[in-house]
C-alpha cells in the first residue's frame, strides 16, 4: 500500500486478535456515546427552572396640587389580623394618617409618622420629597403594627428615624438608617434577640458623628426593673450598647436640636397634615397630607 508516495507494508493479525480489537472499538464507541448522552439526559430529569420573582411595583408618587394629598393605602388580611380587626365591605373601618416629623437632608425632604384606626396602629409612613415638596412617595415599606416619630440627618448621606411596634403595647423600638441620601433604609433593632423584656420605646435619640449616637430608653412603668437606659452607638445606629439604667429620667448630654425652619403642623379645618417651612418670619405650607384615608374594608 503506498500513501503519499511512501510504501507502506501492511500488518495482517491473527483472526482472534482482529476480533478482540474490533470488540474493543465497539466498546469504546459505546463508551464515548453515553458519556455524550448522559448531559442531555441529566438535563431533561431536571424541573424547570423557577421564573424569578417579579419585583414590586414601585410606590405611586402624589402630586401636590395645592389640596391635601390622600395617602394610598390598601389593608390586608394580615393587618387586619395584627391589630385585631374586623372590617367588612358592610362595616369598613376609618383609617388616619398621621404625621410627627418632617426633616430636610440635603434637597430630600422626609416625613414620618403611621397610619392607624381608632381603636389600633396599623403601619408605618415614611414619606420623601425631591422636588421642594411638587411630588411625594414612600421610601420605606411599611411596618406592620409600628409608628416613626422621630427623624436626624446628619448631612445630606447619612441619617435615622426612629420607631416601635405600637400595638398592644410599646415595644421591640428600633432605628432605620440611611447612609445614601435615603435611597435605601435598613432596620436596626436597639435590643439583642436574648432579651426577654422587650417593652419600651425610644424617648430620645442623637447623633452628633457617624460614629457617635446615644439614645433612651423609656420601659414604661410598669418596668420589672430600672425604667430609664441609656444606649451607645459607635457605628451609625447598626448595633448598640446599653451603658446606664436609672429609675429617674435621663437626660442626654448632647440632646438633639430640632430643626428651626420645618415642622409639621396639624391644620383643625382642612383635616390635614402641613409640612411647613419657615422663611424669614413666615410659615409656609410646602404640602398637605389629608388625615382621613380611604376606609379599610375586605370582601
Amino acid at each position: 500500500m503506498t500513501i503519499q508516495g511512501i510504501r507502506v507494508q501492511a500488518i495482517h493479525l491473527p483472526g482472534s486478535l482482529a476480533r478482540g480489537m474490533r470488540h474493543l472499538a465497539c466498546q469504546y464507541a459505546v463508551v464515548i456515546s453515553l458519556a455524550m448522552a448522559l448531559p442531555v439526559l441529566w438535563a431533561q430529569d431536571q424541573p424547570p427552572a423557577a421564573s424569578p420573582t417579579p419585583a414590586p411595583p414601585p410606590p405611586p408618587v402624589l402630586e401636590n396640587t395645592g389640596k391635601p394629598m390622600i395617602l394610598p393605602f390598601q389593608c390586608t388580611a394580615e393587618d387586619l389580623q395584627g391589630a385585631g380587626l374586623s372590617c367588612t365591605e358592610e362595616e369598613p373601618c376609618p383609617l388616619y394618617l398621621e404625621l410627627t416629623a418632617v426633616e430636610p437632608m440635603g434637597d430630600r425632604i422626609l416625613a414620618a409618622g403611621n397610619i392607624h384606626s381608632t381603636a389600633t396602629t396599623l403601619s408605618s409612613v415614611l414619606l420623601a420629597s425631591d422636588d421642594a415638596g411638587h411630588t411625594w412617595r414612600e421610601v420605606h415599606e411599611h411596618i406592620r403594627g409600628a409608628g416613626l416619630d422621630r427623624l436626624q440627618s446628619l448631612d445630606a448621606e447619612i441619617g435615622w428615624a426612629s420607631g416601635q411596634f405600637l400595638s398592644p403595647l410599646q415595644r421591640d423600638p428600633f432605628l432605620l438608617v440611611t447612609s445614601d441620601g435615603g435611597k435605601t433604609w435598613r432596620q436596626r433593632d436597639i435590643f439583642t434577640e436574648s432579651r426577654e423584656n422587650r417593652f419600651g420605646s425610644i424617648q430620645q435619640f442623637s447623633f452628633t458623628a457617624k460614629d457617635s449616637g446615644n439614645l433612651i430608653i423609656d420601659r414604661g412603668k410598669a418596668s420589672d426593673g430600672d425604667r430609664y437606659e441609656l444606649y451607645e452607638s459607635s457605628d451609625a445606629g447598626d448595633s448598640w450598647t446599653i451603658k446606664e439604667t436609672s429609675t429617674k429620667p435621663l437626660v442626654l448630654k448632647r440632646p438633639p436640636v430640632p430643626s428651626a425652619d420645618w415642622r409639621v403642623r396639624d391644620d383643625g379645618p382642612t383635616a390635614s397634615f402641613h409640612i411647613e417651612h419657615r422663611q424669614g418670619q413666615r410659615w409656609t405650607s410646602v404640602a398637605g397630607f389629608s388625615v382621613k384615608l380611604a376606609a379599610c374594608k375586605l370582601p
